[in-house]
């Protein structure tokens, strides 16, 4: 009796330290809303901007007045077919127009028109690199299969005035025109998630279909998030909507992974919902649960004909798009900038993504490499140097105002040795917002490096007669403090010393 207790009881044990030792894997995958670059809206002639006059760009269509009826805009046709060939996607040689019903103040028509059944393209993938400094020690490469990419209009929006306690409706935005990137569920953590959004925001910013402006609401990003134990089956998730920026993606995911693992650690139960990502507390809020499935009652759109593209030859007509003549408009796409920059320069990895993931960078970099210079030492230049300016003065590097000019006569001066790498920032902070010279700058404020081997050795020795002590430990065998004193005669001379030179200098006195 007691031996049968026994097996009973180190069997529930194994199968609960099985349990125990089974790690916790975070599974998300994303849903992203690009808004495309074109001057009228998806169905109609009204203007597609950012930032009018509230309900100024507002056709009778975008109002949903009865007896309009919906014009299919060629132009968001183009560029949806060319995200999808730059995503390798299957385009559909006819897909449809369905309706989405559901009732919001700013969707005037109760209905949302989209290609939920028979979409524009499916089965496409990115491949992209995830690395973030401070988080990745190097980068991996990883791959996002898309299910699916869809046409559709956007809703308008609604303004909350808490003062008044009144919510008002701006349809500026209704009707514009989107495409609905569905990816499958295959992203491991925020990090990936992030890294994704942003390969997304570069490509589609090349190809010209999307601004990529997270800011202004012209690419916004869902993401569902669920945990398992390793091995199990896909359990039940969360959406978090419209986070805004592509470090949000990543903190949104990270807190909600840490969250709905609390949950669980604790004995609670994941609910199905849509959660808000609040970017000043840093947490996930819950908008509304999902646990009841919204009948969206689809259905086909009666006033729109089946979009028909042509998927074999090069030659357009005005009903029908030729597909092979938009693939020849795909540029060079990141993964390729990246590539080169490794092969051709010699690049890590790690600045190769910096550097492709800063498109005003990248061009800093490609249009100073025009000379012939050491890459490394110019890419160090601009993400260290450059960057840490900018960061200092808060302007993003896509607001830079240093001219190319300006910077191919800094990088010069610095690959000359003709000033440091201190005087390069000082440099940099004089020349944002102006058009000086970089030259004329060093020149008017004496910030030269001083190169005479006889000017360095005589200040050598007047750090040597004002640290005696220093001297008399580094001819006892202390040659660590050879740094201290190479710091004192920086300082002494207003850093102004090619220390390259004065270290030698300094080593060869003390020897002697």
């Amino acid at each position: 009796m007691r031996s049968k207790f026994l097996y009973k009881y180190l069997k529930l044990h194994k199968r609960y330290s099985s349990q125990i030792a089974k790690k916790w894997q975070s599974v998300v995958g994303l849903e992203v809303h690009a808004q495309l670059n074109t001057e009228s809206k998806l169905f109609s002639g009204a203007q597609n901007t950012f930032g009018g006059l509230v309900n100024n760009c507002v056709s009778l269509f975008d109002a949903a007045i009865p007896g309009t009826l919906p014009v299919l805009n060629r132009k968001c046709v183009e560029l949806g077919v060319l995200a999808a060939l730059a995503f390798s996607c299957r385009v559909n040689e006819v897909s449809t127009f369905d309706r989405k019903h559901y009732f919001y103040a700013d969707l005037p028509a109760g209905y949302q028109i989209t290609q939920q059944r028979a979409p524009l393209a499916n089965d496409g993938v990115i491949n992209f690199q995830v690395y973030t400094p401070g988080v990745h020690k190097k980068p991996y490469n990883k791959s996002s299969m898309i299910k699916q990419i869809q046409l559709e209009q956007d809703s308008g929006k609604s303004l909350h005035d808490i003062e008044l306690k009144q919510s008002l409706v701006d349809l500026n935005r209704a009707g514009a025109p989107l495409i609905e990137i569905v990816f499958e569920p295959d992203l491991e953590d925020g990090e990936e998630a992030a890294a994704l959004v942003k390969e997304l925001v570069l490509i589609v910013q090349r190809l010209g279909v999307c601004s990529g402006r997270m800011e202004e609401g012209a690419l916004r990003v869902d993401a569902n998030v669920s945990i398992r134990r390793e091995g199990d089956p896909l359990s039940t998730r969360t959406e978090i909507k419209n986070i805004g920026s592509v470090r949000g993606v990543a903190s949104a995911v990270r807190y909600e992974i840490d969250r709905q693992q609390s949950v669980l650690e604790n004995g609670g139960n994941i609910i199905n919902e849509t959660r808000m990502w609040d970017a000043a507390a840093k947490v996930t809020v819950p908008m509304r649960d999902k646990e009841v499935v919204q009948d969206y009652r689809y259905m086909p759109e009666p006033n729109l004909p089946p979009l028909r593209v042509n998927l074999t030859t090069r030659e357009d007509t005005q009903d029908i798009i030729s597909v092979p003549l938009i693939s020849d408009r795909i540029p060079e796409l990141p993964a390729v900038s990246r590539a080169k920059l490794i092969e051709n320069h010699d690049l890590r990895p790690e600045i190769a993504i910096q550097l492709v993931n800063e498109p005003a960078l990248f061009d800093f970099f490609n249009n100073l490499m025009n000379k012939k210079r050491n890459p490394t030492k110019v890419a160090n230049l601009l993400l260290n140097d450059l960057l840490t300016v900018l960061n200092r003065r808060k302007i993003d590097v896509n607001n830079c105002t240093i001219s190319v000019e300006q910077l191919d006569e800094l990088t010069d001066m610095v690959l000359q040795k003709k000033i440091n790498l201190d005087i390069c920032r000082s440099v940099l902070e004089e020349i944002i917002g102006n058009r000086k010279s970089p030259f004329a700058i060093v020149d008017e404020k004496g910030w030269s490096l001083v190169t005479d081997s006889k000017e360095i050795t005589e200040q050598c020795k007047r750090v040597f007669d004002d640290n005696p002590k220093l001297v008399k430990q580094y001819r006892d065998g202390k040659v660590k403090v050879l740094r201290a004193l190479l710091g004192i005669l920086s300082k002494t001379s207003d850093n102004k010393l090619d220390m390259s030179v004065a270290s030698k200098i300094m080593e060869e006195l003390l020897r002697k």
